[in-house]
């Protein structure tokens, strides 16, 4: 039941007994001032009471323990690996390196940044070569920040640049180069190409990153000509190989060749040195013989004659003789007499000097042949 209605006691919830009216307003800021002042040690003393000074030394010790806290607040910690960099009310101040700081807090901002760490950013896309083939190169960059002021101040995203970095400077590159050199051995150039690039773009835009490494991972075709470019590759990897044997096999006739060459050029020559040699020594020989045969022809004659004929049965095992004017012919059996055979009347032929063979064998065939002349008359 309200407190205004028939039966209601007439209580007024704002304590103004029959009061009809609103609350005073006056009264309740008092009354609000007078519980404030006994939070801080005042008093009220009574309708013209004022507080003590008690409460303002409270205050200040209040005051002096926020300041401590907000001091205590202002220290910060910075890692070795590490840089900060102190904005004051939204400017650059300054950039502190490791160790123990102090900045007004509410004032100045510290923005910490790893300068040391190595980070990497990865980026695939379809690209046009020069050639006008289309490919798919993945790439990725290891980077470290280099200056954190540029880092955090100059490029709203530092990251997203980055991004866009990468992919400018690897298009150019690749819309640069043949197919070939993207997937097969040009990689390594291209990564060295990208890299230059885009640390250029990077050092442009102000970005504060130091890119470490590019690599270019293996590029491929799309996939729906894959197969066909598969087929490509090896038909020219047989063809690198069929060379490389080609040449192999070059390099090993062609010094063959040329060895066999000289080997039959050194012959020749030495085969040259032999004969001039040789016929140079007979014309001595030959000089010297017609000085002693000039002096003896009949000894020297019959020297010769008899070298003559040690050099043939030297040579011979047997030996057939026409006899003049008859149909037979005398055979001596020269490696049965070296042997001393059964008819071995002459001995052996290292016991019979070759002069008395020669003599007994003359001997015999004019016998044999007087003979015959008689018998015929």
């Amino acid at each position: 039941m309200a407190w205004n209605e028939p039966g209601g006691n007439n209580n007024d919830p704002w304590g103004g007994g029959n009061n009809q009216g609103p609350p005073d307003l006056d009264e309740a800021l008092k009354k609000f001032k007078e519980q404030l002042g006994g939070i801080f040690g005042g008093n009220s003393g009574g309708q013209g009471g004022s507080p003590s000074g008690f409460g303002f030394g409270s205050a200040g010790v209040i005051l002096v323990i926020a300041a401590f806290i907000w001091a205590v607040f202002g220290f910060y910690q910075v890692d070795e690996q590490e840089k900060a960099v102190v904005l004051r009310l939204g400017v650059y101040n300054t950039t502190h390196g490791a160790g123990l700081h102090w900045s007004p807090p509410l004032i100045d901002v510290v923005e910490k940044v790893n300068v040391t760490t190595v980070r990497q950013a990865e980026h695939r896309a379809s690209m046009l070569t020069e050639d006008e083939n289309i490919v798919e190169v993945p790439m990725s960059v290891q980077y470290t920040v280099s200056d954190p002021v540029h880092f955090l101040l100059k490029v709203r995203n530092p990251e997203h640049s980055l991004e866009q970095a990468m992919e400018s400077a690897l298009r150019h590159v690749v819309g640069g180069s043949s197919m070939d050199d993207v997937i097969t051995a040009g990689r390594e150039k291209m990564a060295v190409d990208v890299k230059q690039r885009l640390q250029n773009y990077l050092d442009t835009y102000q970005t504060g990153i130091l890119v470490s490494e590019v690599n270019i991972k293996e590029s491929r075709a799309p996939e729906q000509v894959q197969d066909a470019f598969n087929d490509v590759t090896r038909a020219k990897e047989d063809k690198v190989r069929l060379k490389n044997e080609a040449e192999a096999y070059a390099n090993t006739i062609i010094p063959e060749a040329r060895g066999a060459a000289q080997r039959q050029l050194e012959e020749a020559n030495a085969y040259r040195d032999q004969v001039v040699a040789r016929a140079e020594g007979e014309a001595a020989r030959f000089t010297k013989l017609l000085t002693e045969y000039k002096k003896a022809p009949e000894v020297t004659r019959r020297r010769l004659y008899i070298d003559a004929m040690q050099d043939v049965y030297s040579n011979s095992t047997k030996v057939m003789v026409d006899v003049e004017g008859g149909n037979n012919m005398l055979y001596l059996p020269l490696d049965r007499i070296a042997k001393g055979g059964a008819g071995g009347s002459y001995g052996s032929i290292d016991d019979i000097d070759i002069e008395e063979l020669t003599n007994r064998v003359v001997d015999q065939l004019r016998r044999e042949t007087q003979s015959r002349r008689r018998e015929g008359r």
